[in-house]
């Protein structure tokens, strides 16, 4: 089997689930619920079970963009839907209230010298996406910015870009893009949030490739605590990006994530001017392995 059909299959495994699991839980939350509510839901998975059917090869193998019609770019919206209601109740019942309380409690210095250690823990791995690139001077870059924000300030600081050398954060769904590994549908994944098969793909790499995995690989409870406490610390980061979502915020969702992800390959490609509709501040945008 192709592996990008696997890991499409593995992902949309989880999915029903979590779309199925979604309904259901909707529907129990109100006792008095008419019968055609029910309807609905066992309309919507027999909508889910048909878009899967028609799923074709060629699907996967669209390069998706913001301007495509949602057929094209978003053919698994029937299943991407509900995935993202799902995370939508697990954001407003859990995760955003936790954000708050840790926005409001802890200082922005500590917030912002704890992003910036893991962000440093990261470099490494951005240098190899950028030698995988071709980019090895931006890659020797990286290198000397790790080396010298660690050696300086344990990664709590970021002298090095006073120094001339700024960061530019690497993953490697985005290094198959810059090859023109075509992005194939937008995916909604639980937990997660938006993506594409591509960058699903490069996700999974990203999580065994990354040095915190094996700095704290005898520590599984500090592995998980610091994986959620990074969950915690990037939705606080998005808390004021919450009034302006509007109407139909899966919609936005999904088109802001494609607009971003091609600018990010367009620009180091050097063609960013081509990608009109993206406003790109890195001062003020959370990191971008990092979904809201």
């Amino acid at each position: 089997m192709n592996y990008s059909n696997l890991i499409l299959l593995s992902v949309l495994s989880v999915g029903v689930c979590t779309s199925i699991y979604a309904q259901e839980s909707t529907i129990s939350e109100s006792p008095n619920a008419s019968s055609s509510a029910e309807v609905g839901s066992h309309h919507s998975r027999s909508q889910i079970i048909n878009d899967l059917k028609n799923i074709k090869v060629k699907d996967l193998k669209i390069n998706a963009n913001a301007a495509q019609p949602d057929p094209i770019k978003d053919p698994l919206q029937s299943l991407n839907r509900p995935i993202y209601s799902f995370n939508d109740m697990l954001d407003r019942n859990f995760l955003r209230p936790v954000a708050v309380q840790y926005r409001e409690k802890t200082p922005e210095d500590v917030r912002g010298s704890y992003r910036q250690f893991r962000k440093n823990l990261g470099e490494p791995w951005n240098a190899v996406n950028q030698l995988i690139q071709g980019r090895p001077s931006r890659a020797a870059k990286t290198l000397g910015r790790f080396t010298i924000n660690t050696l300086t300030t344990l990664g709590l600081a970021d002298p090095a870009s006073r120094l001339g050398l700024p960061t530019e954060e690497e993953n490697f769904g985005v290094t198959l893009g810059y090859y023109g590994v075509p992005s194939g549908p937008f995916l909604m994944l639980p937990f997660f949030g938006p993506s594409t098969l591509r960058d699903g793909f490069g996700l999974a790499v990203d999580a065994q490739a990354r040095p915190q995995k094996y700095v704290m690989d005898d520590q599984e409870g500090l592995y998980w605590s610091s994986n959620l406490l990074q969950a915690v610390d990037t939705r606080a980061q998005y808390l004021d990006l919450d009034q302006t979502l509007q109407g139909d915020q899966y919609a936005m969702i999904r088109d802001l994530y494609l607009q971003r992800k091609a600018f990010q390959i367009a620009e180091k490609k050097g063609d960013s001017a081509d990608v009109s509709f993206i406003d790109d501040d890195s001062d003020n945008t959370p990191d971008e392995n990092q979904n809201p």
